[in-house]
């Protein structure tokens, strides 16, 4: 099973206990690992975008690399290592001179903080655009702030793997972004386990305790309430604990069943 152990530090999430290594202790992964592996039948020409959302702190990019090792480590017969690719969302966070610009640097990490329609259009360009090399913004957590073009997505990459908090709130763009995704997985976490978390990320990047917890508390969990609220959206949750994970699988959406 998957399990929590110890502490680490991600580059693209928060500090947070990983998950174990030791492939024979993680049925759960390998479960997760043949889901997205399905999609990629032999010869496949078409291209999925498999969306992995969750609150701030829920461990969504933990679980994302895990499944990159193991799909890039195992890939189909006829390609490699590139054949699957990892796009986060957190490069459309809006340069912190844009969110001075509209009063929202007190709002870091809201939707409304996010250059949402250019997610979209990356993700149109990720779906269309199969045979050209595709780029996209990362962000760099010592800086906090989107580096333009950090990410590559070859022509080769029949899999995309692309993660964050807003992939299922009902409100555009984020609805037109969800129609472009072939299935999200929602990852849920303790609550008390994902406040600290986010306190530890926080203190990591510089703040003060007693200024990081204030931020988790008038902030993130303000955002943190919004994801959740969507997690019956989902088409598989994923539930993280320090103890053994379990997935459970929502009622399909209508362009499932039958």
């Amino acid at each position: 099973m998957l399990r929590d152990c110890g502490t680490t530090t991600h580059p693209d999430d928060d500090v947070e206990p990983p998950m174990d290594t030791e492939p024979d202790t993680e049925p759960g992964l390998e479960v997760l690992v043949g889901r997205a592996r399905r999609f990629c039948s032999p010869g496949a020409t078409e291209r999925t975008i498999l969306g992995i959302c969750g609150p701030p702190g829920s461990g969504k990019s933990t679980l994302a690399g895990r499944l990159l090792d193991r799909l890039r480590a195992d890939p189909p017969d006829t390609g490699g290592p590139g054949w699957v690719a990892y796009v986060p969302m957190d490069g459309f966070h809006l340069a912190d001179v844009q969110l001075e610009r509209l009063g929202l640097r007190g709002r870091k990490g809201a939707p409304e903080t996010f250059d949402a329609d250019g997610y979209l259009a990356l993700l149109q360009r990720i779906r269309t655009n199969i045979d050209r090399t595709v780029y996209a913004p990362g962000f760099e957590r010592d800086l906090e702030q989107p580096i333009a073009a950090a990410i590559v997505v070859p022509p080769e990459a029949r899999l995309v793997l692309t993660e964050g908090n807003y992939l299922l709130l009902d409100e555009d763009p984020w609805t037109a972004a969800r129609a472009l995704l072939d299935e999200v997985w929602y990852v849920d976490v303790d609550h008390d386990l994902r406040i600290a978390r986010l306190i530890a990320r926080h203190i990591a990047h510089g703040k003060a305790a007693n200024v990081a917890r204030e931020w988790v508390l008038r902030s993130d969990e303000v955002n943190a309430r919004l994801v959740e609220d969507r997690q019956g959206t989902a088409d598989l949750v994923i539930h993280l604990h320090p103890v053994p994970h379990s997935v459970s699988h929502p009622a399909p959406r209508a362009s499932e069943q039958g």
